[in-house]
């Protein structure tokens, strides 16, 4: 079994890392921080918006289950891609919204995903999602990860991450584990 990774950034880690390792073929999904010019960023720092880093979950996942266009499908399904360094009351640049591409197959598949996007207007706003090659990804501390599971009954949890793991569930019922 050869497995595949993946880096997305889309708002706030705990939403995309509960989604994501819900589905089948997702061996893990680590909420932790890319893209930034800081070695070693704390949740804090990455906070004040003073290392470029993004919020990402990195996802290590088995292409012969799912594959990464499927993993972009969920991806814009559960993020608005057209807010720029924010989603919903979550702002700055570690919200942003970016594909880190770990293959010229993935940056190209990426590409064509925006462009398909872009023609469909689904979103009815131009798309603002970054592609960028994939760089040091530092975990986030341990608290963050499988964060909703943990904390599910928190306001944050119950108003932000609940909605969007309820939308992937009905919309990618077919990805979902047993």
């Amino acid at each position: 079994m050869l497995h595949e990774t993946a880096t997305l950034a889309g708002g706030c880690f705990w939403c995309l890392e509960t989604v994501f390792n819900r589905l089948r073929g997702v061996e893990s999904a680590v909420s932790g921080y890319m893209g930034g010019h800081v070695p070693n960023p704390t949740y804090q720092a990455v906070c004040n918006g003073d290392t470029g880093h993004a919020e990402v979950v990195q996802v290590c996942f088995d292409p012969d289950v799912i594959s990464f266009r499927e993993l972009l499908d969920v991806f814009f399904t559960i993020h608005d891609p057209t807010q720029l360094n924010r989603q919903g009351n979550d702002v700055g640049t570690q919200y942003r919204s970016a594909i880190f591409w770990h293959t010229l197959t993935q940056k190209t598949e990426a590409e064509a995903v925006l462009v398909e996007l872009a023609v469909s207007k689904r979103f009815g706003l131009p798309i603002v999602t970054e592609i960028t090659e994939a760089t040091t990804f530092f975990p986030a501390e341990r608290y963050h990860q499988r964060y909703y599971e943990q904390n599910s009954h928190q306001p944050y949890c119950r108003f932000v991450v609940a909605p969007k793991v309820a939308q992937a569930e009905a919309q990618f019922e077919a990805y979902l584990k047993p």
